[in-house]
């Protein structure tokens, strides 16, 4: 059975930074393509950051110089390293995995909730200002 497991949320200033993981089991991060959504209340789920299985890397235009993804296949393992964070960036923050191809897609298209079957259980990021 799949499973992921997402943790590292917590509180932080705006300017600061937090590293978010992703246990997966079930499944090799390096052989998926994997992604971080969030979603803030009353918005919809957003694509932030994704990681094709031939390790190609997306990033939503909101955090891109910002955000970094990067896998650790030997841990089985999904980071988001978010810096220089902004009260825009609270919301509950989700690690995924798409049983898809996904590289021939723009990246806004790879970046769709519609297209990942396995998530994890959210972990919350709140940045006060």
């Amino acid at each position: 059975q799949v499973q992921l497991v997402d943790s590292g949320g917590g509180s932080v200033q705006a300017g600061g930074s937090l590293s978010l993981s992703c246990v997966a089991s079930g499944l090799s991060v390096g052989s998926y393509s994997m992604a971080w959504f969030r979603q803030a209340p009353g918005a919809e789920r957003e694509g932030v950051a994704g990681l094709d299985s031939d390790g190609r890397t997306r990033y939503a235009d909101s955090v891109k110089g910002r955000f970094t993804i990067s896998p650790d296949n030997a841990k089985n393992t999904l980071y988001l390293h978010m810096n220089l964070l902004k009260p825009e960036d609270t919301a509950m923050y989700y690690c995924a995995a798409s049983l898809r191809m996904l590289g021939l897609m723009t990246n806004t298209e790879a970046l769709s909730a519609r297209h990942y079957h396995y998530w994890g259980q959210g972990t919350q990021v709140t940045v006060s200002s």
